[in-house]
């Protein structure tokens, strides 16, 4: 009898183990599923906070034209940073290409689904397609940069090409088809387009 009376207190400890060890029920399933809910609360907001910082820092001031010289000015910025590396610094190379393709990448879409639709209502289909025909060209240098090695004396001299190709983009836009657009539309136009521009850069900031 005393046998049998220990086998049963055993198979008590034993069940009570497996509930505690397995089975997630009660009080302590409500803990993890806030938890979860709490962490996926926090990562939403911080990834939102970070699509805010990087879409408002090229455009904190000004209008559509505006943020986009920004843009530009801080590409440029990216530019400098990958022309003052040397040979052996392969991996900041590399990291720095990252960079500048992401930067090009949201600058374009914004200038692609936004603001070269907009030049083309406004009569200006010409400058529209020669300017979004050379980030054709832009594409075209950020691929070969990401497949030619890093350590290659040809690599900073296609960046420097690159650069080139780049700045003279950015200056007809900048001094000629952006101040003629934004010239043609009224106030409440330049604001809506300012608008579109930003929700456009948004989706990929």
């Amino acid at each position: 009898m005393a046998t049998k009376t220990r086998s049963g207190s055993g198979n008590k400890t034993n069940k009570s183990n497996e509930e505690s060890l397995f089975n997630w029920g009660g009080n302590q399933a409500g803990v993890l599923v806030g938890a979860a809910v709490a962490g996926a609360a926090v990562g939403f907001a911080a990834n939102m906070g970070r699509k805010l910082f990087v879409q408002m820092t090229s455009g904190a001031s000004g209008d559509w034209a505006d943020a986009l010289a920004t843009e530009h000015a801080l590409t440029l910025a990216i530019f400098d940073k990958i022309e003052a590396t040397d040979d052996s610094n392969t991996a900041m190379r590399a990291h720095l290409l990252a960079k500048l393709k992401y930067a090009l990448t949201k600058h374009a879409l914004q200038e692609e689904n936004v603001v070269y639709p907009a030049l083309r209502q406004a009569n200006s289909a010409h400058d529209a397609d020669a300017l979004n025909s050379e980030h054709g060209y832009v594409k075209t240098y950020l691929y070969e940069l990401e497949n030619l090695a890093k350590d290659s004396p040809e690599w900073l001299a296609r960046v420097r090409d690159f650069r080139a190709m780049i700045e003279e983009h950015m200056r007809m836009e900048e001094d000629e088809v952006f101040p003629a657009l934004r010239n043609t539309l009224s106030e409440d136009q330049n604001a809506k387009l300012t608008a579109l521009m930003h929700k456009e850069g948004f989706k990929f900031a």
